[in-house]
């Protein structure tokens, strides 16, 4: 395997287990010679991201509420202590919406857990941007769906304007649009097994996606082989997406 990121120094947000899609694009950097530096949402997860952190070269884990400006300037000043200064690779994989939102009515959802939504699932990416923008010399990114659905349509936006404000230098912003992933998250989607069945049957490739596809993938967009891949969504779903369907 090249070693496309000997060297380069990447904080990682949104592992939650060995499952996560964060974990599988960490890895891969890991496995190109990448140093890592983790954080984790609340006591409940702290265990899982350690133990897994303790398996690459982890030079930071900690924790982070990416609704708090306070923690988020602790986590990137802390990110650049740990990495004396500099920040090569941002990996943002962090949404959430409440369970009750992805059933039911769009319509019904309330204003309170319509925002939250879209502050820690889309805004936050923002957020980071703006603290990750010093640090980096160059960054890559990085059916009951309901409330989540307008929050990655917000997501895939700010993720084109960041990559015009960032561009200039030389600062890449991409996106990864994954198929059915079996993650933590994916948990709450209620029918989300009969949905990997019919996404299965419908893709042209007629296959499954899972954590490692996507950490492929983003090794690419994260590599100097897409240093002119800028603002893009790069679908993994087995071609899912072109189908009408």
């Amino acid at each position: 395997m090249p070693n496309r990121f000997e060297g380069k120094q990447a904080l990682v947000l949104g592992v939650a287990n060995r499952r996560s899609i964060a974990w599988a694009i960490a890895e891969r950097l890991a496995a190109e010679g990448a140093q890592l530096a983790f954080t984790y949402q609340g006591e409940r997860i702290e265990k899982n991201v350690r133990d897994l952190a303790a398996t690459v070269d982890t030079k930071l884990v900690t924790p982070c509420d990416v609704r708090s400006d306070d923690d988020l300037d602790r986590v990137f000043t802390e990110a650049a202590e740990a990495f004396g200064g500099g920040l090569d690779v941002l990996v943002h994989s962090v949404a959430f919406a409440a369970a009750e939102d992805l059933e039911g009515r769009f319509t019904d959802t309330p204003r309170d857990r319509f925002w939250m939504a879209v502050d820690i699932s889309a805004y936050s990416l923002v957020a980071c941007a703006r603290r990750a923008e010093p640090l980096m010399e160059a960054v890559r990114a990085v059916p009951h769906y309901n409330v989540m659905g307008v929050a990655k349509a917000t997501l895939d936006a700010s993720m084109r304007y960041l990559a015009w404000d960032l561009g200039q230098k030389e600062i890449r912003i991409n996106a990864i649009s994954a198929g059915p992933v079996r993650t933590l998250a994916a948990r709450s989607i209620a029918g989300f097994t009969t949905m990997e069945e019919m996404f299965e049957q419908r893709a042209p490739l007629h296959r499954a996606i899972d954590a490692t596809d996507c950490g492929a993938a983003a090794a690419y967009l994260l590599s100097d082989d897409a240093r002119n891949v800028s603002g893009t969504t790069l679908y993994v779903d087995a071609g899912y997406h072109a189908m009408g369907m």
